[in-house]
């Protein structure tokens, strides 16, 4: 571990993510993925994982540098290839009742100097293959967590002024302010969090708002939310009746578009930093619910290609509340991550919706989600369009307004 990480609050950090993130059962097998660099955090999370009673630990690991002597050195037609054995075991694993918990860390900027082609090739391979494994994980099946480790290659991408050693103590301490794991109590403080998100979304439900109209500098969309949507923010019950917090930090309350109801244009707030390449400066237009024009100020190439994976990426599959004043907008730090970004700002998110975001979600078929207006994808991809200047208001079936949001903050 590099010296300037605090070790109290990764241990702090590991703590959170076993008993809030997943609250492991007694028993349960946990499948752990995480770059190689955030072995000691995965150190302590196996530990934290037997104390509470795991049944088998299994962790699978990335390397940057493996990743990119693929690019440079493996033949053409391996990009049209993924690992499918692993996922399928992985889906098998979660079938069984194993929890899953992401460690995410990798450089986001990896890629952006390969061949944007066999990126998108590789991806939608990758995409393909994870599919099953990922169907576990959006129909929210099993409980499942993300957090962060401060690799040295992203610290020195988001404060590339810095020393290595200071950019990791900078960014471990932004990971670790955002995650509320500096503070004597955090598993009291995600308690508290998650109740007042809780408010928010019981608000939401109340109101049975029939769509969203967001307005704001290039922006003026109208997103419809699919029949019998359901909000949803903080911990949730998975469908196997474990309460969780998949997302750490999490700032949100988020919901199912409807896939066909999208209309008007939207810019970007934020950049999207997406398989390794950074996409910013977003543009897109909505007809129907479909994305009939798009551009970017950078990556509008891979952008193209993204929105190009199959018919349901370019339609929304989620949207998502965030205050401009969370705390991670207040920080200033823009990660190049979408997990800590998409807690800043408001977002919506291209390709697969969550199931669990309709009301009796767990007993709907892909079928009866899909007659409601929910979409289907084989990628998730948020980014961010809220600021300080976003207005939203809530439309209902008679178009009436209310307020949701002013200047970025809940009204």
């Amino acid at each position: 571990m590099s010296a300037p990480i605090d070790p109290a609050k990764l241990e702090k950090l590991a703590e959170v993510a076993i008993k809030i993130g997943l609250q492991l059962q007694k028993g349960q097998d946990l499948v752990i993925t995480s770059p190689v660099a955030a072995l000691p955090l995965v150190r302590l999370l196996t530990k934290h994982a037997y104390v509470a009673g795991a049944g088998l630990v299994t962790t699978f690991y990335s390397d940057e540098e493996s990743t990119l002597a693929r690019y440079r050195h493996g033949s053409d037609e391996s990009f049209d290839r993924a690992a499918g054995w692993l996922y399928e075991g992985m889906a098998k694993a979660y079938a069984q009742g194993a929890a899953r918990l992401a460690i995410a860390g990798d450089n986001p900027m990896l890629l952006a100097s390969e061949d944007p082609a066999k990126v998108s090739r590789a991806n939608r391979a990758n995409s393909a293959a994870y599919k099953p494994a990922l169907e576990k994980i959006s129909n929210f099946d099993i409980n499942w967590n993300i957090i962060s480790y401060p690799n040295p290659s992203w610290a020195k991408l988001v404060f590339p002024d810095m020393p290595e050693d200071e950019a990791v103590a900078k960014l471990a301490d932004a990971i670790f302010a955002a995650s509320r794991v500096d503070v004597a109590d955090p598993v009291e403080a995600w308690r508290q969090h998650n109740a007042n998100l809780a408010r928010r979304s019981l608000w939401l439900n109340e109101r049975r708002f029939s769509a969203l109209h967001f307005t704001g500098p290039g922006t003026d969309l109208t997103v419809g939310l699919a029949d019998g949507h359901e909000w949803h923010g903080g911990a949730a019950m998975a469908n196997n009746g474990v309460v969780c917090n998949p997302n750490i930090p999490t700032e949100e309350v988020f919901t199912t578009p409807h896939a066909l109801k999208v209309e008007g244009h939207v810019s970007s707030t934020k950049p999207l930093s997406h398989q390794g390449s950074l996409i910013d400066g977003i543009r897109v237009r909505f007809e129907g619910g479909r994305i009939i024009e798009a551009h970017a100020a950078r990556g509008e190439a891979v952008l193209n290609k993204v929105l190009d994976t199959d018919e349901g990426a370019r339609r929304l599959g989620e949207v998502a509340l965030v205050p401009h004043s969370s705390p991670i907008s207040a920080s200033g730090v823009l990660f190049y991550n979408t997990l800590f970004d998409e807690n800043a700002s408001c977002h919506i998110a291209l390709g697969q919706c969550y199931s669990k975001c309709f009301v009796n979600g767990a007993s709907l078929s892909p079928e009866e989600i899909k007659a409601q207006g929910g979409n289907s994808s084989l990628i998730h991809i948020d980014w961010m369009i809220g600021s300080g200047e976003t207005d939203i208001d809530g439309l209902d079936a008679a178009g009436n307004r209310v307020p949701v949001m002013r200047k970025g903050e809940w009204a």
